[in-house]
């Protein structure tokens, strides 16, 4: 999982950082006017803004997916560590129980 964690934020940094290199080497070398180049620059910004919109919705997705997972997995250890128990006081009960009936019938405790 931390595997995964850091293989998408090191790409989502390459991205951003690829971006801006992109954005800036554009501006220097546009041979366009001024308005051409600003129309250019916000058609850019936001596709990087709903690329970068489109990898947060997966990210939480993927994270919601994870945390969905172990909640389940503890409710699931929870569960089977109560029946666990209440079979080990069950049995505690029983041959307590046993125990005081051989006591009261003059038998010797087993």
């Amino acid at each position: 999982m931390d595997n995964n964690e850091s293989e998408l934020g090191s790409f989502l940094a390459g991205f951003v950082i690829g971006a801006l290199v992109g954005a800036a080497t554009a501006l220097i070398l546009a041979p366009q006017s001024g308005a051409a180049t600003r129309q250019q620059i916000a058609s850019s910004s936001q596709d990087f803004r709903q690329s970068a919109d489109t990898y947060a919705r997966e990210y939480r997705d993927k994270a919601n997916t994870i945390i969905s997972d172990t909640r389940n997995k503890a409710y699931n250890l929870t569960d089977q560590v109560q029946e666990q128990v209440r079979i080990v006081l069950d049995t505690g009960k029983d041959q307590s129980e046993q125990a005081a009936s051989n006591l009261s019938n003059g038998e010797a405790p087993v």
